[in-house]
């Protein structure tokens, strides 16, 4: 996304979703600064609260948090689900929602349906994407997604070498986390399998993807 100048198109979205703590301060030009909906894991969730500019849209946008049980209970075992409480308690207008144990075991579900494969007994995590893609899909017509590559691109020849965060230009290069996560025994997320579903999903549903473009016909 960087240096595409795509953040005006974006902004024009009736409704703009975002994933973890990926910023939009200083980035305005490239990724837009409208947020109506971010969705955001466990593990992104300390990192998030740390960030001023969440805290002062918290009563702007709506925010869904997911993440195993053992992170979300509500008896006060909950590590991330007790950090959710005090922003809460601190913010009471705040905008801040949970998946249900029924909504993680549906993602499980429906992850097993289009790959054949358990989550569990294969070692993986799903990740924020897949979480992001099942709730649009139920509340949206139309999906336009941004930034996202497709499950072939690192093997095309002459893709471009780009980080895997936009706001983070040091970082790891994309492909070669895929292929880290991809290939991890254990604890990593399925990156290119979830790609291959999605492809599959724009076919049934309205779904496109910009920068770059999918061929899913």
């Amino acid at each position: 996304m960087l240096g595409m100048k795509l953040g005006a198109e974006i902004d024009q979205s009736e409704c703009i979703w975002r994933m973890n703590n990926a910023p939009t301060v200083g980035f305005e030009t490239d990724v837009g600064s409208r947020t109506t909906v971010r969705v955001v894991s466990h593990t992104s969730t300390p990192l998030l609260l740390r960030q001023g500019a969440f805290l002062s849209g918290l009563n702007s946008s709506f925010h869904v948090f997911w993440g195993p049980q053992r992170n979300m209970r509500r008896d006060g075992k909950g590590i991330v689900y007790n950090m959710l409480r005090t922003v809460r308690n601190r913010f009471p207008d705040a905008k801040i929602y949970t998946l249900t144990e029924e909504k993680m075991r549906f993602c499980d579900v429906t992850f097993k349906r289009e790959t054949g494969k358990d989550r569990v007994l294969s070692g993986s995590y799903l990740s924020t994407g897949w979480f992001t893609f099942i709730l649009a899909m139920e509340a949206c017509d139309t999906i336009d997604v941004y930034g996202m590559i497709n499950d072939t691109y690192c093997r095309a020849e002459g893709h471009r070498n780009v980080p895997y965060h936009y706001y983070e230009p040091n970082g790891q290069e994309e492909c070669t986390e895929y292929y880290m996560h991809e290939n991890a025994r254990y604890g990593g997320h399925r990156f290119i399998t979830e790609k291959a579903v999605f492809a599959k999903w724009a076919k049934e549903r309205k779904i496109r993807f910009f920068n770059p473009t999918w061929q899913v016909s």
